[in-house]
C-alpha cells in the first residue's frame, strides 16, 4: 500500500502546533484524509468556516428527532429505518412487550445501544440483563429475544457483511479506554434453563432484508453449555474511561469503541475540559471529507451543539466544513464547569448514507440555520 504524500509546508500566520495557541482572532479548520486517522492541513481563517447565510443541496447538515417516532414494535425487524448504505444500516426500535418469537440476523452483526429501558436478553448463549446506557453486540447468526422489564428505546446499527471488532489501541495498551474485563456475557443459569420448553416457537431470520420464518416444536434456545470466543457481549458507557489531554483537544478517533468494515462507532462520555489556556476546548472546525458523520445524543448537555436534546440524531455528510455552534465558540474560554456533561454515540461511515422517508418525517429542517448568527 502506497503511503500518502507527506511534505510539511507552512504559509502565512499559523499556530506552532494544531489546536493550540491560534493566531489572535482566527478560527482553525482541519482538512484531513482517512477521517481523523491520516495526515491533515490546518487553516487559520478570519471568520468561522460555518458562517454561511444560505445552504442549498443534499450536503446540508440534518437533524432528526427520534422522540417523534411513535411506532412501537415487538420485533426488531420492524424497527424504524433511519439511515443506510451498503456497509451498514441504522434503525430505531421502540418496544414495550416481550418478544414472542425468536430472531436471527443472517446479514451481519447487530450493535444495539439502549437509550431507555431495561430488558433481559435470551440467546443461544444464555441470559444477559441489559439496561439504558448499554451497548449489546450480537454476532451474526445469533438466535435471540428480549423480555422487557421497562419499555426500551434502542439505536440499532448493523455491520452488513462484516463484523464489529475492538479498535487498535496502540501504545495505550489493551486495558486503556475499555478494559476487556468489563464486558458482560450471557450465562446459562436457572432462569435460562427455566425458559426452555416443548412449546411451538417461530424464528424470524433476516437475510437480504427479507424475513424467513422457521417453526420448531420446541424452544431452540435449549443449550445446556457452550465454549468459545464468539458470543454476545454488553458494555455500559459508564465503563468507558476516555483518553484526554489537558493541553490538547484530541480528535474523535480516540473515542472509538467498535470498528467494522468501512465505518467506526465512537462513544463520547463525560471528561475533563482542557485546562491549558492555549488549548481548544471545543471540537475544531473540520472537513471530514472521507466519511459521513452521525451523532446520536443519549443524555446530558451537548456543549458543542445548540438546541439539541437527548434522542436526537444529526447527520453531517462528507463535503462541507462543520464544527461547534456559535454559542459554544463564545463560551469556549468561559467554561466554569470542570467536565463535559454529555453521552453520545457517533457513527462515521466511509460510504455516503441514504436517509429514509421515516427519518425525513421527524426531521428538524431548520438545523442547517443553527450556525447562523444573523437570525
Amino acid at each position: 500500500m502506497k503511503k500518502w504524500l507527506q511534505i510539511p509546508v507552512r504559509q502565512g500566520q499559523t499556530a506552532r502546533q494544531a489546536h493550540c495557541g491560534l493566531p489572535e482572532g482566527t478560527y482553525e479548520r482541519e482538512m484531513g484524509v482517512e477521517g481523523f486517522f491520516g495526515p491533515a492541513t490546518h487553516f487559520y481563517h478570519k471568520h468561522p468556516p460555518t458562517g454561511w447565510v444560505a445552504f442549498e443541496g443534499d450536503l446540508k447538515p440534518r437533524a432528526f428527532d427520534t422522540n417523534r417516532i411513535e411506532s412501537i414494535r415487538r420485533s426488531p425487524w420492524q424497527a424504524t429505518p433511519l439511515l443506510h448504505n451498503a456497509s451498514t444500516q441504522v434503525r430505531y426500535w421502540h418496544s414495550d412487550e416481550d418478544m414472542t418469537e425468536l430472531v436471527r440476523n443472517a446479514d451481519g452483526d447487530d450493535l444495539l445501544f439502549f437509550h431507555e429501558g431495561e430488558a433481559e436478553f435470551f440467546s443461544d448463549f444464555g441470559r444477559l440483563p441489559v439496561q439504558a446506557g448499554d451497548y449489546l453486540l450480537i454476532p451474526r447468526g445469533t438466535l435471540w429475544r428480549l423480555e422487557i422489564k421497562k419499555p426500551v428505546k434502542v439505536l440499532m446499527t448493523e455491520a452488513r457483511n462484516s463484523h464489529f471488532k475492538m479498535p487498535d489501541k496502540g501504545l495505550l495498551g489493551e486495558h486503556a479506554i475499555v478494559d476487556p474485563a468489563v464486558f458482560r456475557h450471557p450465562v446459562i443459569d436457572s432462569a435460562f434453563l427455566a425458559q426452555q420448553d416443548e412449546n411451538t416457537w417461530q424464528v424470524q431470520v433476516k437475510r437480504n432484508n427479507r424475513i424467513s420464518r422457521i417453526t420448531y416444536p420446541f424452544n431452540p434456545l435449549d443449550a445446556i453449555g457452550w465454549q468459545g470466543m464468539v458470543m454476545p457481549v454488553a458494555l455500559n458507557w459508564r465503563d468507558i474511561r476516555p483518553i484526554m489531554s489537558h493541553r490538547y483537544h484530541l480528535p474523535p478517533s480516540v473515542h472509538s469503541t467498535f470498528v467494522a468494515d468501512r465505518f467506526v462507532v465512537c462513544t463520547f462520555v463525560p471528561r475533563p475540559f482542557e485546562s491549558d489556556p492555549d488549548a481548544l476546548k471545543v471540537p475544531f472546525f473540520h472537513n471530514n471529507d472521507d466519511y459521513d458523520e452521525v451523532l446520536f445524543y443519549h443524555q446530558g448537555e451537548f456543549f458543542s451543539r445548540d438546541n439539541i436534546h437527548p434522542g436526537m440524531i444529526t447527520l453531517h455528510p462528507a463535503g462541507f466544513t462543520h464544527g461547534p455552534h456559535p454559542k459554544a465558540l463564545r463560551h469556549m474560554f468561559e467554561q466554569n464547569k470542570p467536565m463535559t456533561d454529555e453521552v453520545a454515540v457517533m457513527i462515521d461511515t466511509r460510504d455516503p448514507l441514504q436517509v429514509s422517508s421515516e427519518a425525513e418525517a421527524v426531521e428538524w429542517t431548520d438545523y442547517v440555520n443553527s450556525w447562523r448568527t444573523d437570525t
